[in-house]
């Protein structure tokens, strides 16, 4: 396993090597690093920071700057901000990642139990009503869903009940006035994690059921039963645990685009996440945060697919062989 990984990621440099001059390339030709110094008119600073960007020399020789300092740690001052674009990616990063983990483990756990509940109850009508309801839960718009949420849930109690403040906040991840604390944090994190999840758990339940339907005809699980071993038994510790692999592939592919992807639930929510840094970098043209942004989504997209391929692997003795 370990010779798999390692040989996966030395694959995985030259994508990532062509992929990140690809998008250093298009960037620089699609946006104008120095677009609000030519609004100053000011000939003598344009020319000064022309030479200290590079933008006089070849794309290549541009590019192997940008490379060597973003690896060096440099990334640049923002230009919309002024501020130092390494501390605004981990900000950003680090608040889209709270939002994600509990939006993945919800939503894990929801898909596992509705998708093996509808496998093995096939055709009745709890299968029935679960299978409709994901299709509801694709069709819902994720930002129409939000805000449905916030009235349902926050506006319309506190209203009813009087309340001085929602039982559930739909602005950022904590209270400025107040200190940190568990319950102040789930109580903003509720409303986010619901919108996040809904779409997830449609697609994710849908994939354990197919899994777990091939997984209860397979051959190992009818010898089990031909031994007596309770159907308890089975589902869990038979079915589910190798039905598990294309759900793992699934939730990883699906994370790694959700870390720059939440952009509409960051956006409702007033979220100061990854979405909603790109989004304000790109109206603004902010090309010093756009490159850098683009990289640590593409090194997530490569890590968490070899994660999922050892994942896999493990929990699939059968993988492994081949």
């Amino acid at each position: 396993m370990l010779r798999f990984a390692s040989r996966r990621l030395l694959y995985s440099l030259p994508v990532l090597l062509v992929g990140s001059f690809l998008l250093f390339w298009a960037v620089r030709t699609v946006f104008d690093p120095l677009l609000k110094l030519r609004q100053v008119r000011d000939p003598g600073l344009i020319a000064r920071e022309t030479e200290r960007l590079g933008l006089d020399q070849g794309i290549f020789i541009q590019y192997w700057r940008w490379l060597s300092g973003f690896l060096t740690g440099d990334w640049g001052v923002s230009s919309r901000t002024s501020g130092s674009v390494r501390p605004m990616i981990g900000s950003a990063l680090t608040v889209t990642l709270e939002l994600l983990v509990w939006g993945l483990i919800f939503a894990t756990l929801a898909a596992v139990l509705i998708g093996v509940w509808s496998a093995v109850r096939q055709y009745s009508v709890s299968d029935q009503v679960m299978t409709g309801a994901s299709y509801l839960g694709l069709a819902l718009p994720a930002f129409w869903f939000g805000l449905v949420l916030i009235q349902v849930l926050a506006v319309w109690p506190q209203q009813a009940l009087g309340w001085d403040k929602p039982l559930f906040f739909f602005v950022g991840l904590s209270s400025p006035t107040e200190d940190p604390s568990l319950v102040d944090t789930a109580r903003h994190m509720v409303l986010p994690v619901l919108t996040l999840t809904v779409g997830l758990v449609a697609v994710w339940s849908r994939f354990v059921r197919t899994s777990m339907l091939d997984a209860l005809t397979s051959d190992y699980v009818r010898t089990a039963r031909a031994k007596g071993v309770p159907q308890r038994q089975v589902i869990i510790r038979h079915a589910l645990r190798n039905a598990w692999g294309p759900l793992i592939t699934v939730v990883a592919i699906d994370s790694a685009l959700l870390i720059g992807g939440l952009l509409v639930t960051e956006q409702i929510f007033s979220i100061p996440g990854m979405g909603r840094l790109f989004l304000d970098s790109l109206l603004s043209g902010d090309v010093f945060v756009l490159l850098p942004w683009m990289i640590i989504t593409g090194v997530a997209v490569i890590v968490l697919n070899l994660a999922a391929d050892i994942a896999y692997g493990l929990l699939d003795p059968r993988v492994r062989v081949a």
